[in-house]
């Protein structure tokens, strides 16, 4: 078959595809991230296999730089301010200082494991400092991790991109490093957040104000809004991932028309710019120079999970006085993913020594690690005494809410010793006109009615309108840790941690 032709090219991308759809569910069922089968599709497509050839690294860095843009929009436009605020101080915090004691501790680590000079050896500490939060949540959902650190990874993984490109960006050239740099990087992140949030506030009123002729316009626009925020912060010398991130959240925060539909195509573009990534990642990559890259790639990797990232934690999370427990689960939930692999390529491309090494080892560290770390993540919740207990445990956003209501449908889902086992329905007194539309037990529907007491396992759908969604969610959180005299003893479910 000729590789060549349109239909070639439209059955092989059907089949990946399809194939990657079916890793989704088999990652699930096997608890890790399917970035692992994503780019295992990439290697066996690959020139060795397939003879699929892949190596233009200029195309291969932009198009993963367009595949990050869409990613980041979707997890913006998915991010509930309500949810993130109280968490923004130390979701700001893990995306900045973090950042920063990172990539100094990695680089120590890499200068004394591999002996390159200084400037390379930050580098290599930089590609190594960004983490990624979809992996995390991939194998996490369901479990139940306290709200606070959900958001604070959520805040991590979107805004922590941005610091790092600038600095592998800075630390892979030529110029000299002086003191005006930090300034430069401090002017970066603040204009494009400026550019951002500028972009996505004018660009929610215009389409409030000024109707669409079709409703499946309001998708486009909206990421054209975001893709537009990317470009206006490069081209301003600003982080165009900060714009891009930032207009996202704003965007999806405002009460733009056909929001729901907007958040169901972003969401499916994410996961067709995560699949096209790693699969194009994968076929990129030259498997015979894996295993050359092993030994440093797991001793690296070593250094980062236990050394590198926890004191990045520790420093990033002193003003906030966490729980050494949460401090644990938040360095073991640094799992690095696509971005790494795609930074690795900017030295490739300036012809930084030690590049195409640099480019193997990462691939070895994300393979390895995230496999490590994402199937062993949801068993350190629970040990670790961070799952939120007594709470319905997954109160989320339906793809497809009741647009036209302007209502959204919220999932329950009741866990094990939470209080709100054994609550009568009528006791849950949500917020009016908030009702429950459909409760579900061992897989059947049960029908409703005041009466009916609530069980460990069951799942509920609550239809909630738009200005009462905050509170109804506030009295699920209430009853799931104080029961039906919840608000008797003064609980009433404001706290997300």
């Amino acid at each position: 078959m000729n590789l060549g032709t349109p239909e070639a090219i439209f059955a092989i991308a059907a089949l990946v595809l399809l194939l990657s759809i079916i890793a989704v569910r088999l990652s699930r069922r096997l608890g890790m991230p399917s970035l692992l089968l994503y780019l295992g599709i990439g290697l066996v497509l690959g020139v060795d296999t397939f003879g699929i050839d892949l190596d233009n690294t200029l195309l291969t860095e932009h198009l993963g730089f367009v595949a990050l843009v869409f990613i980041l929009a979707e997890g913006g436009l998915t991010t509930r301010w309500s949810n993130v605020r109280p968490a923004l101080g130390l979701g700001i915090s893990l995306a900045t200082v973090s950042v920063v004691v990172s990539v100094a501790i990695a680089g120590a680590g890499v200068f004394l494991l591999m002996g390159f000079d200084w400037r390379t050896s930050l580098l290599w500490g930089a590609v190594l400092s960004s983490t990624d939060a979809a992996a995390v949540f991939s194998v996490l959902r369901g479990v139940g991790v306290k709200p606070r650190l959900s958001a604070a990874l959520e805040l991590e993984s979107g805004l922590n991109d941005a610091p790092v490109v600038i600095a592998v960006v800075l630390l892979a050239g030529t110029a000299e490093i002086t003191w005006l740099d930090p300034l430069l990087v401090v002017y970066e992140l603040v204009v494009g957040a400026l550019i951002g949030a500028g972009i996505g506030w004018g660009g929610a009123w215009l389409m409030r104000r000024e109707a669409l002729p079709a409703a499946g316009l309001y998708p486009l626009a909206t990421i054209a809004l975001i893709g537009g925020a990317y470009a206006v912060g490069v081209f301003t010398h600003a982080s165009g991932f900060l714009a891009c991130y930032v207009a996202a959240v704003v965007l999806g925060n405002s009460r733009i028309p056909h929001r729901s539909a907007t958040l169901s195509f972003a969401e499916g573009l994410g996961w067709l710019a995560q699949i096209g990534l790693f699969v194009m990642l994968g076929l990129y990559v030259d498997p015979t120079g894996l295993p050359a890259a092993l030994v440093p790639g797991l001793l690296i990797g070593l250094f980062v999970l236990l050394v590198a990232r926890p004191v990045s934690v520790v420093a990033a999370a002193l003003p906030f006085r966490l729980p050494w427990r949460e401090q644990i689960f938040l360095s073991w939930s640094g799992l690095r993913g696509a971005v790494p692999i795609v930074l690795a390529m900017i030295p490739l491309m300036n012809g930084v020594e030690y590049s195409s090494l640099l480019l193997d080892v990462i691939v070895v560290v994300v393979v390895t690690y995230t496999l490590l770390q994402g199937t062993t993540l949801p068993w350190l919740a629970r040990k670790l005494g961070v799952v939120q207990s007594g709470q319905a445990f997954e109160i989320e956003m339906e793809a497809a809410p009741l647009d036209e209501m302007n209502a959204h449908v919220l999932q329950v889902t009741i866990p094990e010793k939470s209080k709100m086992h054994g609550v009568y329905v009528a006791q849950l007194r949500l917020p009016m006109p908030a009702t429950i539309s459909l409760l579900m037990r061992n897989g059947e529907p049960v029908h409703l009615n005041p009466n009916i007491r609530l069980q460990s396992g069951d799942q509920l759908l609550v239809i909630a309108p738009e200005r009462v969604r905050a509170a109804t969610e506030r009295r699920l959180r209430a009853v799931g840790r104080g029961g039906a005299l919840a608000n008797w003893f003064g609980e009433r479910g404001e706290r997300s941690d």
